[in-house]
């Protein structure tokens, strides 16, 4: 079976054995704290279009101060009345540099009639959770606030801060309203830190068993550009070979038939030569092969045919949208498109604009990129870090590998990595390699997999805050 499912960027969701309705009533008081949390968050519409992160992030902030935290470790702040975002600390001795725990708690928009819950309603049945923001990201939201609240009342004096930061608008992108790269801009001292924990890495598992436990170290830049043709257009009754939507045809084929070079970095090295152990046959020795100095090529080719091993190889650029025309019976004034390219991490963004006008061949196709990007710089593999993930990985998923990551997608570790920040996307929570509804209808969460991620986010924080 491939591993293609396992590279999207929001977190995995599981389906373990089946876990009773039941599981909720035997809970120890600190997994019902969290349980309280979680269902708060998810009843809370956090959605642009109507939403408030503000309220949601009030709600934890009461949750921190009923819990033992003075008002002066709690700050509700952001740009916009209803884009509040929470940053929280725990005091340590301050031997080392902060760590920051990272969660969105803005969730994308719901289109209702197409769920078969209410889903802003928190629901357990058949052994998961449901609701809007149960896998993508409120969970993690959720976990820090209770584990925190558990380091507080035990008197856990760590040797860096930890810091945990609930955030909006990390589904907008780049907007002016995104709370990580807002709160870089205009308080830098709160959340600033020697590394961070977020989103985009989780435990896979295949046909409900423990598979590998991804750690997200680096992820690509997204970068879109409208394509423009225009032409004086005419009366459809006598055409012209001089046609907006040819040219830009033609340009757009160019551009489907062009691969990026193949470029390997060390997460996506250190990817193929972990997956190589998991895979069998063809895809296990291309593998292998694409590793030497230089890379097979016909191995690189074998495996580029699979999209999800292509994206983790390569810059790629895809058109994504199309509009062309002002009527059916005139020749086209005007022809665009959209490109998006997901730009591998080092690569100049300027070389692929480049390459995109080469391609293109045209001089009558103008390329224009729209919006902004923000790089996104590697993290180092920190022996520290990893060394403390495969320990507890081991003592929860025992006999699984720990596989660095590149996420095809984007998190907000984007503008962490570029602020110096070293980030990790990881999550200690499981799910299946093929049921991923982070985003979709009936988004949810097993039981399980959300009790399981507090144990394990609890130890792995309290091991790398201070190490024995």
């Amino acid at each position: 079976m491939k591993l293609s499912a396992l590279l999207a960027p929001c977190l995995l969701v599981i389906t373990i054995a089946a876990v009773t309705p039941a599981y909720s009533q035997l809970l120890s008081p600190r997994q019902q704290l969290a349980r309280d949390i979680y269902k708060e968050l998810i009843e809370i519409n956090t959605t642009d279009s109507v939403g408030n992160t503000t309220v949601a992030a009030e709600a934890m902030a009461k949750r921190l101060k009923d819990g033992g935290f003075s008002a002066n470790d709690l700050r509700v702040l952001g740009p916009d009345p209803r884009k509040g975002n929470l940053v929280a600390r725990l005091r340590g001795t301050g031997a080392r540099k902060p760590i920051l725990l990272l969660a969105h708690i803005d969730v994308v928009e719901v289109n209702r009639d197409e769920w078969s819950v209410d889903p802003f309603k928190f629901l357990e049945q058949g052994g998961y959770f449901y609701g809007r923001g149960t896998s993508d990201d409120k969970a993690m939201a959720a976990i820090f606030v209770a584990n925190l609240i558990r380091y507080k009342q035990e008197g856990f004096v760590p040797e860096r801060d930890i810091i945990v930061a609930l955030t909006a608008d990390e589904e907008l992108l780049d907007v002016p309203t995104n709370g990580v790269d807002w709160l870089l801009k205009n308080h830098r001292d709160l959340i600033d830190g020697e590394l961070a924990l977020n989103e985009g890495g989780g435990v896979a598992l295949k046909n409900g068993k423990p598979f590998l436990s991804r750690v997200q170290a680096s992820e690509k830049v997204s970068v879109t550009y409208r394509l423009e043709v225009k032409n004086p257009g005419g009366h459809s009754a006598a055409p012209s070979k001089d046609n907006a939507i040819y040219h830009l045809a033609e340009g757009l084929a160019r551009l489907a038939k062009y691969d990026f070079p193949a470029k390997l970095n060390e997460a996506t090295r250190r990817f193929f030569e972990r997956t190589a152990g998991l895979e069998s046959g063809q895809d296990a020795a291309d593998m292998r092969a694409i590793l030497r100095d230089p890379p097979d090529a016909a191995a690189v080719a074998r495996l580029s045919a699979t999209p999800a091993y292509n994206a983790q190889l390569r810059t790629t650029c895809v058109a994504t949208r199309l509009d062309a025309g002002q009527a059916d019976n005139a020749l086209p004034q005007s022809a665009r498109a959209v490109v998006n390219c997901r730009v591998l991490p080092g690569e100049s963004v300027p070389h692929v604009y480049q390459t995109l006008v080469k391609l293109l061949a045209d001089d009558k196709i103008t390329v224009t990129q729209v919006g902004g990007f923000t790089l996104s710089p590697p993290s180092p593999l920190k022996q520290e870090i990893i060394q403390s993930i495969e320990r507890l990985t081991a003592e929860f998923w025992p006999g699984i590998p720990v596989v660095p990551v590149m996420s095809t997608g984007a998190t907000d570790s984007r503008f962490l990595r570029n602020a110096g920040i070293a980030t990790y996307g990881h999550s200690g929570l499981a799910g299946e390699m093929f049921d991923n509804r982070a985003h979709g209808k009936d988004e949810r969460l097993l039981v399980k997999s959300f009790f399981d991620g507090q144990e394990y986010l609890y130890r792995l924080v309290k091991a790398l805050s201070s190490p024995k």
